[in-house]
This record gives C-alpha cells, sequence and structure tokens, in this order.
C-alpha cells in the first residue's frame, strides 16, 4: 500500500521513499529539495490545517519547520512508521 505524506498521523515520523517531481511545478521543486525535503529525508507531520482543504501542512525535516501544500505531500511516497533515534 502506497501512504503518502498527507495521510499520515500528526506527530508521525516517517522517511521520504519517492518523490513524483512531475506533479510539482519545477521551481516548487527546486525549492523543496533546496530545503532537503527529497528521498531519503526523515520528516514529521506537525500540523494540518482546519479548513475544508486542510491546508497548510507543517513537516518537520531536522530542525525546520516547512509548512506546504497538500498537493505537495501528496506527490511524496513515505514509509511509516520510522524508528525514533535512541540518545
Amino acid at each position: 500500500m502506497v501512504v503518502t505524506l498527507d495521510q499520515i498521523p500528526l506527530g508521525q515520523l516517517a522517511r521520504i521513499t519517492a518523490v513524483d517531481w512531475t506533479a510539482l511545478v519545477p521551481e516548487e521543486g527546486q525549492r523543496l529539495r533546496a530545503l532537503g525535503i527529497d528521498t531519503g529525508a526523515k520528516v514529521r507531520l506537525a500540523y494540518r490545517g482546519v479548513l475544508a482543504g486542510r491546508d497548510p501542512l507543517a513537516i518537520e525535516v531536522g530542525r525546520m519547520t516547512v509548512a506546504l501544500r497538500r498537493v505537495h505531500a501528496r506527490a511524496m511516497q513515505v514509509e511509516a512508521p520510522v524508528d525514533e533515534p535512541t540518545a
């Protein structure tokens, strides 16, 4: 079963396994990659909008929190759950 970033529960840590860059405007894809949002990145869904479209989504990537549109999150396949790092 394919799970996309917009489908995981809030607070869930996941790893991006694939990104459909063709579903995004090239400039948007370039910005996301510059922020470290690409295949292999560990992300956590931190916030989901409350209105009908449930936009924006906020994800944590490393120490950053990045706002995404749902269309961007739908282009990213993830594997969840990912084990939490141990200290």
